[in-house]
């Protein structure tokens, strides 16, 4: 057994990280919808690697089937999509966490999710949606930025002070609408704000004609470590109607998650990172 990481350091700085891991996860996670197929030099520019070194991650995740290539231009394979059903299987997330969005979007309509924070991004563990009309997808496993989304204002709420200061001394907050904060004083005062009423609301931030409610999940010791929402169409239902319909059915989904996740060491240390 694996003794625990010490944390309070940068891992990267150990002597057991393995620097040719790094690369080959760079390069699986450097593939999304705008960038679907590439050709070497492309991965190597956008992972930020020698075209040598990113050819031998090629050559490694070619011979375990989970890059492809046609051509001159490297693809993703079906089987990375089992990197991530292991964990969405060991964490029980269709026995846990799938039931409470399918129970808020069948009380309310429109969606669900629920998140975590990565970095500068949150990640789409769950989710539900009775919703089909073109707009960002928030299927699981898709990350978008924090500052854009009422999961990640929860989330950015709930950090210690530090790690929010170094959050925002390291983001660089783009504008995805016209409606999109990224002024960082502004968003500091959001995430206050946000802190003092215990959940996020927000409208046209991620993309037009997304409205959508946040509420923290927290640990057994109070801790944020995740979030869930629900979201529909901006200009069908207003912040002021979702906070008055639905704030109360998410805090307490929130409640079942977090005693869920107390009885179930999997969700538990899924859902703590």
């Amino acid at each position: 057994m694996l003794d625990k990481v010490d944390m309070t350091e940068d891992p990267r700085r150990s002597t057991e990280f393995v620097e040719a891991l790094a690369k080959g996860i760079a390069v699986i996670e450097c593939f999304d919808a705008a960038h679907p197929d590439m050709t070497l030099s492309e991965i190597a520019r956008r992972v930020g690697l020698s075209p040598a070194a990113a050819r031998r991650s090629l050559i490694t995740l070619s011979a375990l089937g989970y890059v492809g290539s046609a051509g001159k231009r490297f693809f993703l394979k079906p089987k990375v999509m089992a990197l991530g059903s292991g964990f969405y299987f060991a964490a029980r997330i269709d026995e846990l966490l799938l039931p409470e969005l399918k129970q808020i979007v069948e009380t309310h309509g429109d969606a669900a999710s629920v998140a975590m924070l990565d970095g500068h991004d949150v990640i789409y563990v769950a989710h539900h949606s009775t919703q089909r009309a073109r707009r960002a997808a928030a299927v699981v496993g898709a990350r978008y930025p924090a500052h854009a989304t009422s999961l990640g204002r929860v989330l950015l709420s709930g950090l210690p002070k530090a790690e929010l200061e170094r959050y925002f001394a390291t983001v660089e907050p783009k504008a995805l609408t016209s409606r999109t904060v990224i002024e960082k004083d502004a968003l500091r005062r959001v995430i206050s704000e946000v802190e003092l009423q215990g959940y996020a609301t927000t409208v046209d931030q991620l993309d037009y004609g997304i409205t959508a409610l946040a509420v923290p999940i927290r640990n057994s010791e109070g801790r944020v470590t995740a979030a869930i929402n629900s979201s529909g169409y901006s200009g069908l239902v207003s912040p002021e109607q979702m906070v008055s319909d639905r704030l109360g059915d998410l805090r307490i989904a929130a409640s079942r998650i977090s005693a869920a996740a107390a009885r179930t060491p999997a969700l538990s240390t899924a859902l703590n990172g």
